[in-house]
């Protein structure tokens, strides 16, 4: 049998976006299809003096997974803690959550450093905010980056876990790293994010609504 010569340079083919082109073995063809493990930025918000920054929308079955990345989050308060919460379907962002949370820290002058469990910040079946970063205060160079993964959102059968890591210096001249990870026990679909402060406004800062395929 002989080989047919492909002239792939007249070949046109432009996949949607978020979409490759791939060979279908099945049906001896191309295809385009979706790009497994591909990041998607879905929505930025920016704060300004702001209350809350909050994803209300975009959230639901199209990805497995959605990543919030979180740049340069200042408070407007001093001592203040930088929480999550989430929606279950209503208007209020309250999800029933269960987490774990630990922290390293270690001064400038090398006075002090630990890593401990944050027995304080954490919550068995509660519906305030989630604690993501604590002692957070109003210096220019106070401020935190980190991300939050939320797995799944959209199950009516499992919990819907969720895991942030995030870095701040704090107001006592120190490098503090925060790790927390728990679920939404909850069945209703987590369709909505809220991010805020516990006193004070978010000053300033950027987070990206990312999701993954």
């Amino acid at each position: 049998m002989a080989l047919s010569k492909v002239d792939f340079n007249n070949i046109n083919v432009t996949p949607a976006a978020s979409k490759a082109l791939k060979w279908n073995a099945s049906a001896n063809g191309f295809e385009t299809g979706d790009l497994g493990g591909n990041m998607v930025l879905l929505s930025t918000a920016t704060a300004s003096s702001s209350a809350s920054l909050t994803f209300a929308s975009g959230i639901d079955s199209t990805y497995k997974e959605y990543v919030f990345k979180y740049t340069n989050i200042h408070a407007s308060n001093d001592d203040a803690e930088f929480n999550v919460n989430f929606r279950d379907g209503s208007t209020a962002y309250d999800a029933t959550k269960t987490s774990t949370n630990f922290f390293a820290y270690h001064t400038e002058n090398d006075g002090a450093a630990a890593i401990q469990y944050g027995s304080l910040f954490d919550l068995a079946q509660g519906t305030g905010g989630q604690n993501l970063a604590y002692g957070m205060g109003t210096a220019n160079d106070e401020c935190l980056s980190g991300t939050l993964t939320l797995f799944n959102p959209s199950s009516t059968t499992f919990v819907k876990h969720f895991i942030a890591e995030n870095t701040n210096y704090q107001n006592n001249d120190g490098a503090w790293h925060n790790f927390v990870a728990g679920y939404c026990n909850v069945t209703a679909a987590i369709d909505g994010v809220q991010f805020s402060m516990s006193a004070g406004n978010i000053d300033a800062g950027t987070i990206k609504m990312y999701g993954i395929l």
